[in-house]
């Protein structure tokens, strides 16, 4: 007899990065008919946010921008996908790579439309830092 298995039990694995997708609509454009920079930002720091969370399960919030480069261009229509990892840790900070690829939806194409190290303190009830687990060596 052949043993099933759930094709879903894999999603409950904790995932090593976050991914957030979205597609750009006309509201998210500036004048150029382009992801406004500002909208591009804050998808990457909420995936940024999601990405500490998961690894402290703490509170956190944003202490520093870093590094930020859009390198391209994301049209109306156009799929963002936005991956962050946690890449270095301090007693209560975490250092995350975030990088924004944009995915034509007919053709499939993909490229590297911004990149950024966004960097976030863990804190308590009380507004406090707190430390964070440190990352394996």
């Amino acid at each position: 007899m052949t043993e099933v298995t759930d094709p879903h039990a894999a999603a409950l694995d904790p995932p090593p990065e976050t991914r957030i997708v979205e597609v750009v609509f006309p509201e998210q454009l500036n004048h150029h008919g382009t992801l406004f920079g500002g909208e591009a930002l804050s998808m990457m720091d909420r995936a940024a946010f999601v990405a500490v969370t998961r690894y402290c399960r703490s509170d956190a919030v944003t202490v520093a921008v870093h590094e930020v480069d859009f390198v391209a261009p994301v049209s109306h229509g156009e799929i963002v996908e936005v991956l962050a990892r946690v890449v270095e840790t301090g007693r209560t900070s975490m250092t995350v790579v975030v990088s924004m690829v944009s995915e034509e939806l007919r053709s499939g194409k993909r490229r590297l439309c911004g990149k950024g190290r966004f960097v976030f303190v863990a804190f308590d009830g009380d507004g406090k830092p707190v430390p964070v687990p440190q990352l394996p060596e």
